[in-house]
């Protein structure tokens, strides 16, 4: 699916880096010979993935602000990056009702700021900004939806990553149509995979639900959404930058999620957690009457998969058990690296 080997000494920008997605994203491009900055806050939780992955000291780790735009400039004039991959933002749900305008100064003004550093710095020929399988205008439909359906998120969270895309429309339209730069927006849906240890997301609760020995408490098991193990969104994003980089026509607005037959509701998603945990693990239903969260979401990939060839790798079961693999290997104290990278390996390899 992709040649990383492309990558090899190219200078790479990820902002959020020490996040969940954006440690497997490092892992993946330090394995495969680039040159990465990463740009973002401390590590989100205790513990955390990017601790264990061992990848600190094998990049260019900027622990700062994405609402900074002087220092998010000064890191730009400084390492000259030729891509840059945005990951960094408020990415919960629930959050967003607790913090509302830090979640618009994070996910609004931070792309604000990533965009405009893209537009000073000529070096930048490929720029990738992710948002969020949420940012459509949610009509809890049966089918999924595609790039050119209306925006329009509902909570903070999926309206400050609609207006992320809006903001990034706007950059490109009014700055980027010299050809110098190759901008894309990636829309992608839930990730699971091992060492995610973020508050309120459905498997890092059956992890510590499993660690503690407890049930695992679930709020809505009917809610249906488009699962897919954090490699697969990783090396779309990649593969977006890439082909972008060498052919400036394919720059656009990306769905990134699984095949519809592995879109299952998270009543199905735990049921196969638990098969696979064994040990007694069992779920219950418990809703805990919290805010306003879809009911219903799928994504329509066929652009990415027209444009690149793409196609999934693991399905949903695969990915749980390559999630339930990791974190038995990390209960076990096996070397994490090693585990992120066989991983990795199989998953390219495929």
């Amino acid at each position: 699916m992709i040649d990383l080997s492309f990558f090899n000494g190219k200078k790479v920008l990820v902002t959020g880096h020490t996040g969940f997605k954006g440690t497997w994203m490092c892992r993946t491009l330090i394995g495969a010979g680039a040159e990465v900055t990463g740009y973002s806050l401390e590590p989100p939780t205790d513990p955390n993935l990017f601790a264990m992955a061992g990848i600190e000291d094998k990049m260019n780790s900027v622990i700062a602000d994405i609402r900074d735009l002087d220092k998010l400039s000064k890191v730009f004039r400084e390492t000259k990056p030729e891509i840059v991959i945005h990951l960094a933002a408020q990415p919960i749900v629930r959050d967003s009702y607790k913090e509302p305008v830090y979640t618009y100064e994070t996910n609004v003004m931070g792309t604000v700021n990533i965009c405009e550093c893209v537009r000073q710095n000529e070096c930048v020929k490929s720029f990738l900004n992710v948002t969020t399988d949420k940012v459509y205008e949610n009509r809890e439909w049966e089918w999924g939806y595609r790039e050119n359906e209306p925006l329009d998120g509902y909570d903070p969270y999926s309206n400050s990553k609609s207006c992320s895309e809006l903001v990034t429309h706007s950059y490109k339209n009014s700055f980027f149509t010299d050809d110098r730069v190759a901008v894309s927006t990636a829309r992608a849906g839930n990730v699971i995979g091992g060492g995610d240890f973020a508050n309120d997301r459905i498997i890092p609760d059956c992890v510590r639900a499993a660690e503690q020995k407890k049930d695992i408490i679930i709020r809505n098991p009917f809610s249906t959404r488009p699962y897919q193990h954090v490699l697969e969104p990783v090396v779309a994003y990649l593969m977006i930058v890439k082909e972008q980089y060498e052919n400036h026509e394919l720059q656009g607005y990306y769905n990134v999620g699984p095949d519809e037959v592995d879109c299952v509701t998270t009543g199905d998603l735990v049921e196969m957690f638990v098969e696979k945990w064994g040990e007694g693990l069992k779920w219950i239903d418990q809703y805990d009457g919290g805010p306003h969260e879809a009911g219903f979401l799928k994504l329509d990939c066929s652009k990415l998969k027209k444009t690149f060839g793409w196609k999934t790798t693991w399905s949903v079961s695969e990915a749980l058990d390559k999630t339930v693999e990791w974190t038995k290997a990390w209960f076990a104290g096996e070397n994490i690296p090693d585990v992120m990278d066989r991983q990795i390996q199989e998953f390219v390899g495929r």
